[in-house]
């Protein structure tokens, strides 16, 4: 029986590929044929960079997304359980697995038994809670708040709660172009008192990371995350 290889990928265009592509990672890459990807344009690219051994037109490729229905996940593993072919998943950037449907297909392994190897890589999320302050013993990523805007702040009033009440570091993500409705809502509900650290283009040269009360956020105005993928904390 095969292994299923959890594979990270940069999470920026510059970063440095010695960093985020450790050399055993690279190792694996050359021993394996199948890949389950999120995006395939973004996997063979990924790939290619990589200078894996093999063509790129050689290796296999099986897109899991938002659109998959799970009833096709599970016959992902056929080349695993059938072949005894290794299989890498990978995200369109980071850890897979991670904010990332890639879950499905390790959950439907562990049912068969499978080995799941995951490899070293870079995650924004964990970086950005890294560099925050906020407490990195209890947190909780919450992805994705709601996209209308009273049902966003409900959801964040109830956060700001748990994160007052309970001291557990609450983590959200919001699409670039709504970077800023987010942070809005955040200044209008959470209390002055209240920390929130933004951080942008992680482990890239132009990376920001600002951590601060609500309060010094009225006063110094909005961030420079226009269109730029961005980690939202509070604590």
């Amino acid at each position: 029986m095969g292994k299923l290889y959890l594979i990270p990928t940069p999470i920026g265009e510059t970063a440095s590929w010695d960093v985020t592509l450790p050399a055993e990672n690279r190792r694996v890459l050359d021993e394996i044929g199948y890949f389950v990807v999120e995006n395939t344009r973004t996997a063979r690219r990924f790939l290619a960079r990589s200078g894996v051994r093999r063509p790129i037109d050689e290796l296999t490729f099986t897109e899991l997304n938002e659109h998959t229905p799970p009833e096709e996940v599970a016959p992902m593993l056929e080349p695993l359980l059938e072949w005894g072919e290794n299989i890498g998943v990978m995200s369109e950037a980071g850890l897979p697995c991670i904010a990332d449907p890639g879950a499905l297909l390790v959950a439907a392994a562990h049912q068969h038994g499978v080995e799941v190897v995951p490899l070293v890589g870079p995650n924004s999320i964990t970086l950005a809670l890294m560099a925050s302050g906020a407490n990195g013993q209890s947190f909780a990523f919450n992805g994705y708040l709601p996209v209308k805007g009273p049902e966003r702040q409900r959801a964040i009033r109830r956060f700001e709660r748990r994160a007052q009440e309970e001291r557990q570091t609450q983590i959200f993500i919001e699409a670039p172009y709504r970077n800023g409705r987010l942070f809005d809502d955040l200044l209008a509900v959470c209390q002055a008192d209240t920390h929130l650290c933004v951080a942008c283009d992680l482990a890239e040269p132009e990376q920001y990371i600002r951590s601060q009360r609500i309060a010094e956020w009225k006063k110094g105005g909005t961030p420079p995350f226009e269109k730029r993928p961005a980690i939202f904390i509070l604590f």
